[in-house]
């Protein structure tokens, strides 16, 4: 553990905790989209499918835990809630996600770190991971009505990850023959697809305006 890793963790988090907070008191999941959260429920279904054989540490148990609960409580919210389902843009979030998840499985199979189910799993995961926000990124594009919470939830998923970076840079010259490239490479693309909507969260930040993507 050290510090990049524990900020990235922290941001991780929030990003969830922002979410749940406008699901739960706003009762609306405008501007979310579906087909990203129920991308990260297989993320985290996949990645963790050790959380009962493996015992790493109690902090990690927990994060596995929120993160499994968190993204099941939301996908359940905005499908089955009577009040914030009525708040869902069917019609704007018709990313087709099997276009994504198939390549990932592909790539999985073919490039991994040990071919067992649990190995494979996991690195599917970390495919996963990388383009599961490009629904929402498309959603916030076609609709370019950006609320506050809706910006800082998808702006700390970016940042989580960038701190993620810091951590495998702090790690690699800290610690003897760390190198883990599916991660990190999945990892920079992941925060790649994050570029033009940090560019519009800033300018929009200094100059004090409503966010908004460009169409």
């Amino acid at each position: 553990m050290n510090i990049f890793r524990l900020a990235g963790d922290m941001t991780h988090l929030a990003s969830v905790l922002v979410l749940l907070l406008k699901i739960h008191t706003i009762k609306s999941c405008a501007g979310i989209s579906l087909k990203t959260q129920e991308l990260y429920a297989i993320v985290f279904a996949t990645r963790y499918l050790d959380i009962f054989t493996d015992f790493i540490s109690l902090y990690n148990t927990i994060m596995k835990l929120i993160f499994l609960g968190s993204s099941f409580s939301i996908v359940w919210y905005i499908r089955q809630h009577k009040i914030v389902r009525r708040s869902y843009d069917k019609d704007q979030d018709t990313f087709r996600y099997v276009f994504i998840v198939l390549p990932c499985i592909f790539l999985a199979l073919i490039i991994n770190e040990k071919f067992t189910f649990k190995e494979v799993m996991w690195t599917f995961s970390l495919y996963l991971e990388a383009v599961a926000i490009l629904p929402q990124l498309v959603l916030l594009q076609r609709t370019r009505n950006i609320d506050n919470l809706t910006g800082q939830y998808v702006f700390l998923l970016g940042a989580y990850r960038a701190l993620y970076i810091l951590n495998w840079i702090y790690r690699y010259f800290t610690e003897p023959l760390y190198i883990h490239w599916i991660p990190w490479i999945a990892g920079i693309v992941q925060t790649l697809l994050y570029g033009d909507f940090f560019y519009y969260y800033f300018h929009s930040w200094k100059n004090n305006k409503k966010l908004q993507l460009p169409a």
